[in-house]
């Protein structure tokens, strides 16, 4: 058995973002060919080609962390209907410098988290249009919309987090079989 060593980008700087806890809740359900790492993202600077010049120390481990993965998983909240800044910025830094992305080929997938109700549709796809430009193969199904996750997190033994890990065993079960389907592609 092949283990993919995963990436998991989480959109939220809080403390205690719902995004980061999904995250954390990933890495406690994944199954053993699966081996799940948060990629810090907080502190790599803004995306200005002008740094290229004098690489920054977070950018180059960011890269490098990012380049070793076997694919990544987007773990997002919605703000104004797209990604925070925090998680294209570190979309740009990886993209660059022009033909070094480190994304390209990589398996990806993005699940969205809100309290509200619509599941935070609006970052998801359009983080979606990002990774289709960069040539990241993101999973189809099943999509990853959580609405009301404060539910879940806030009574750990009620129905909601139940059916919440459960769903998330079932999407990292299929994640698994598809990001080795991709990269048996991709090859």
């Amino acid at each position: 058995m092949t283990i993919q060593k995963i990436g998991l980008l989480v959109g939220s700087l809080r403390a205690a973002s719902y995004s980061r806890k999904v995250a954390e809740e990933l890495i406690h359900l994944a199954p053993s060919n699966l081996q799940l790492e948060i990629v810090e993202i907080g502190d790599l600077p803004l995306y200005n080609e002008d740094l290229e010049q004098a690489v920054p120390a977070s950018w180059h481990c960011f890269r490098e962390t990012i380049r070793a993965k076997d694919g990544v998983v987007f773990i997002t909240p919605e703000y104004n209907r797209s990604v925070p800044g925090l998680l294209k910025n570190a979309i740009d830094v990886g993209s660059r410098p022009y033909g070094k992305s480190v994304w390209n080929g990589k398996p990806g997938a993005v699940i969205s988290v809100t309290p509200g109700g619509l599941g935070a549709f609006g970052a998801n796809h359009h983080l979606r249009q990002s990774m289709v430009f960069l040539n990241v193969p993101m999973m189809q199904q099943p999509e990853a919309y959580l609405s009301h996750i404060a539910v879940c997190f806030n009574n750990p033994q009620s129905e909601e987090r139940e059916r919440l890990d459960q769903f998330l065993k079932g999407f990292l079960d299929a994640y698994a079989a598809w990001a080795v389907e991709t990269a048996r592609k991709e090859a």
